[in-house]
């Protein structure tokens, strides 16, 4: 059944919304001010046509917008949508009660993204078996066969055929495969997952084929196949030996930026707690001035971290490590008591039990780094509650032409 519909505003997840008799109506690929005639088939409307369209329209950047799920605002004037995203954050603050300064969203170049996790299907046996090698299409299982994608950097995209061979050799019969892809400093970094154990003449064919395409290292389900060169970032001047398929910020330009925001913020302090740390992306730049104490759930972050202080050969102050998870057991006010200064970056679902931990604590500056706004007003809030006030937060836009927004805010008792 089709019906036509005006857009009334943008939802957070970037769906143009409408009112309807059923209730709102998110519409994929829609702005304030349209016409548009939507489809009801399947879990969510879907836009058939746009009968009056939005000033604020421009011709997407890739062939694949509108089937790939990554990105869903290149349909979007380019400053309306940073506007729009700033919002997200001045929104959920404004919720939550929370007044500050909102700088202005930080920006970086499109082609910028290092890091992307990628699908791989086997189509149907037959004469010529291949392999469907992209991103999901959004809400469903279809993979949409990549050419191009606009948002990576230069060094992924360059390689997406050499990428589509290897996953034709590793893909199980059945099912779909992950591969993890990281443009490091050396190389790409390749971690692929899949549900069915490998044959061993298919892995030495990966092997050699990683090999011929210059990858630096080929890891399948955690387990190194192949390293030609061990893949490192460059954290502030320590090279950092990244484990296989780690968490890293997907932009550099977005990493330097918010750890310039925090170091500035604590540069005069003399010892800093660092929580959900990973690899070392803060730590490692502020023990150029402060003694750190670093603490992560994962192990082999953990690690890189303490290799990559040892390998600098004393250039920076003390960093020690704690494995630990802070979900389940929060560091507790008498356990910060020494320092002065703390940054904590968790995941997506907040820090809430260590907030209310560190609103009892006598840290006088803190730096919030977040990728949910709503999550980060949320521990802010309990932050506030419990002396603190939130001098300011810096919108960052690292996943371009999506929703995602992530924020550095910065506290002071």
């Amino acid at each position: 059944m089709s019906r036509n519909l005006t857009i009334e505003s943008l939802g957070r997840q970037g769906d143009g919304v409408a009112s309807s008799p059923d209730g709102p109506a998110h519409v994929p690929f829609t702005l304030p001010g349209e016409t548009v005639t939507i489809s009801d088939k399947g879990r969510r409307p879907r836009l058939e046509r746009v009968i009056e369209a939005s000033p604020l329209r421009r011709e997407p950047v890739c062939r694949h917008f509108g089937e790939c799920g990554g990105c869903r605002l290149q349909h979007f004037e380019i400053e309306a949508y940073r506007e729009w995203k700033r919002g997200l954050v001045a929104e959920a603050l404004a919720r939550a009660g929370i007044e500050t300064e909102i700088a202005p969203l930080k920006s970086f170049a499109t082609a910028s993204r290092r890091r992307a996790v990628f699908s791989a299907v086997r189509t149907a046996a037959g004469p010529k078996p291949g392999i469907v090698f992209g991103f999901q299409e959004r809400d469903t299982n279809r993979i949409v066969d990549l050419a191009e994608c606009p948002v990576l950097v230069p060094a992924i995209v360059e390689r997406i055929e050499a990428l589509r061979a290897l996953c034709q050799v590793l893909a199980p019969g059945k099912g779909v495969m992950k591969l993890n892809v990281l443009a490091s400093e050396n190389g790409l970094d390749l971690a692929a997952e899949t549900e069915s154990r490998i044959a061993p003449k298919s892995t030495d064919r990966a092997i050699a084929l990683a090999g011929e395409s210059g990858f630096a290292r080929l890891s399948v389900n955690g387990e190194i196949l192949a390293q030609f060169r061990t893949p490192f970032l460059d954290f502030g001047g320590s090279a950092v030996a990244v484990p296989p398929g780690g968490f890293v910020q997907a932009v550099a330009a977005a990493e330097q930026a918010m750890a310039e925001r925090v170091t500035s913020h604590l540069e005069d302090c003399k010892r800093v707690a660092d929580l959900f740390c990973g690899a070392g992306t803060f730590a490692l730049r502020l023990a150029a001035a402060s003694e750190v104490h670093a603490i992560e759930t994962d192990a082999a972050a953990i690690d890189a971290l303490d290799r990559a202080w040892r390998g600098t050969g004393g250039r920076l102050k003390r960093i020690t490590s704690e494995r630990r998870d802070l979900f389940r057991r929060p560091m507790q006010p008498g356990e910060l008591t020494g320092f002065d200064g703390l940054v904590f970056d968790p995941p997506r679902a907040g820090a809430q039990a260590q907030a209310r931990e560190l609103a009892s604590s006598d840290i006088g500056k803190i730096a919030a780094v977040s990728c949910n706004p709503v999550t980060l007003a949320r521990d802010l809030s309990l932050l506030v509650e419990g002396g603190y006030r939130v001098v300011s937060v810096l919108p960052l836009d690292q996943f371009v032409f999506t929703p995602h927004v992530e924020a550095v805010a910065l506290l002071q008792r």
